[in-house]
């Protein structure tokens, strides 16, 4: 009889996964809280667009495309879009399956959603990550957006965020976000990297042979300098967005260059007048859902796998963002092999092998990428008192301080309580990192912002409603 198996997530990682185990001869369930399969690196455009060019803003359309309609288009793949999982129930003592997962089906804002439990004999996870930004001053300003979001309205509506745009950070990410803002319509001023030529180059010019692997990298590189080029967009190192300013909304983007901690050099502030700022300062996993199915993390904070991508907890494996920052290429060789092994694929196959060395090269790649694009430890110098670090909550910096030092309650538990900071909507996924961060530094530890029971927002009515069970197997 054939196996089960359910992936989470059809973005670069998902999509290679559920390829891979149709290969092996599963049954799959893929599943997704968008309409669209992609994820953010393949966003795209609604099917009411009608595009005649839908690979416009895409880099590797065709590949994509086609493992998509062999995916979408495979008789053994049931395809669940605009499914969110919200929890994941793990097995009882002494049983070895993965846990149920739990789903809903439908629009988020529609009142007809379907409560699913989805049973498999394998399970692969692969949610993905999404922008860490590192607060300033001003940046709970309307029009100032994380990068992400400012790529995904360009590739997925079309939409600009702004006429005369800043984009700045820490990361490669940053070259195709104003490569998709200047394809939208946005005059984008320039481009920021907050870490030194020196950092940079150092991190990418170690063991410069190993990027011989690499080659389609710097293909996308190039293409991405060269679209910069075209426009006359500056890329500057060494500088960064410290202030926003705007009465009702951003106005203007103060940056200043940085030393190789990324505290402020005096005197090299300058102002510029924008009407958007995109920032991204790396990106967080998604840990939610591997938290709740039990899986271990590793101290960089990514769950920890084997060989085959197989995580601590039983039958669950993981690719892509969560094992490790490693771009679009990492996630789709980390998909493959978790699919093929979670389908019972035979390990010893030609292929495989083949797979486990773009692996391994995938992860040097992605410790080259974290050695290149640190984030530096002065950044907090960046912020006053007043500074909100929470924007659900609006948590101040000062507040932060001062429940920190307060002799009666320096615990993490107690800090969150007292100010609020990742109660809020987004339940941390905002503000987390850099509050832990922060608290760190006043040797407060801060309870890791992953456990949620309900991973995603679901309706007491949805909840009391008898959910529909799917099968293990045909």
């Amino acid at each position: 009889m054939a196996r089960h198996v359910a992936v989470v997530g059809a973005g670069p990682a998902g999509l290679a996964a559920a390829a891979a185990a149709l290969r092996a001869g599963a049954r799959v369930t893929l599943v997704d809280s968008a309409e669209r399969p992609g994820g953010q690196y393949h966003r795209m455009l609604p099917d009411a667009f009608a595009a005649e060019r839908p690979e416009r803003l895409h880099h590797d359309w065709r590949p994509f495309d086609r493992i998509r309609r062999h995916v979408l288009g495979d008789p053994h793949c049931d395809w669940w879009a605009e499914s969110p999982v919200w929890s994941l129930e793990r097995p009882g003592p002494g049983e070895s399956r993965p846990p149920r997962v739990h789903v809903l089906r439908g629009p988020a804002d529609g009142s007809g959603r379907e409560r699913r439990v989805l049973d498999a004999d394998a399970l692969v996870l692969a949610p993905g990550a999404h922008d860490r930004v590192l607060p300033f001053p001003g940046w709970d300003l309307p029009g100032v957006f994380t990068a992400g979001a400012a790529q995904a309205l360009a590739k997925g509506e079309r939409v600009v965020v702004g006429d005369q745009v800043v984009v700045a950070g820490s990361g490669p990410f940053l070259l195709p976000v104003a490569a998709s803002l200047l394809e939208a319509g946005s005059s984008v001023l320039e481009v920021l990297e907050a870490n030194p030529a020196a950092t940079v180059t150092r991190g990418w010019a170690r063991r410069p042979w190993e990027l011989a692997s690499h080659g389609g990298k710097a293909a996308e590189l190039a293409g991405y300098t060269a679209r910069l080029a075209r426009h006359r967009v500056p890329y500057r190192v060494g500088r960064a967005v410290i202030e926003a300013r705007g009465e009702g909304r951003v106005e203007e983007a103060v940056t200043a260059r940085l030393r190789a901690d990324w505290s402020v050099v005096p005197g090299t502030e300058r102002t510029v007048p924008v009407d958007a700022l995109c920032v991204t300062h790396g990106f967080s996993p998604r840990l939610e859902l591997p938290v709740a199915a039990g899986c271990e993390l590793r101290d960089a904070g990514f769950v920890r796998v084997d060989d085959d991508q197989l995580t601590t907890s039983p039958r669950v494996y993981a690719a892509g963002e969560i094992t490790g920052i490693g771009g679009a290429p990492a996630a789709r060789t980390e998909g493959l092999l978790a699919g093929w092994c979670a389908a019972g694929g035979a390990s010893g196959a030609p292929e495989i092998r083949r797979l486990h060395r773009r692996r391994d090269q995938a992860r040097a790649f992605a410790a080259r990428l974290a050695a290149a694009h640190p984030i530096g430890a002065a950044w907090p110098g960046w912020m006053r008192p007043e500074t909100v670090v929470c924007r659900c909550e609006e948590t101040s910096y000062g507040a932060l301080c001062r429940a920190a030092d307060d002799q009666a309650g320096g615990s993490g538990h107690a800090v969150k309580l007292g100010t609020r900071a990742g109660l809020g909507p987004c339940q941390a996924r905002v503000c987390g990192p850099a509050v832990a961060d922060l608290l760190a530094r006043r040797g407060v530890t801060a309870a890791a912002p992953h456990h949620r029971p309900v991973a995603q927002p679901i309706r007491l009515g949805e909840l009391a409603r008898p959910p529909y069970e799917e099968e293990s197997a045909p």
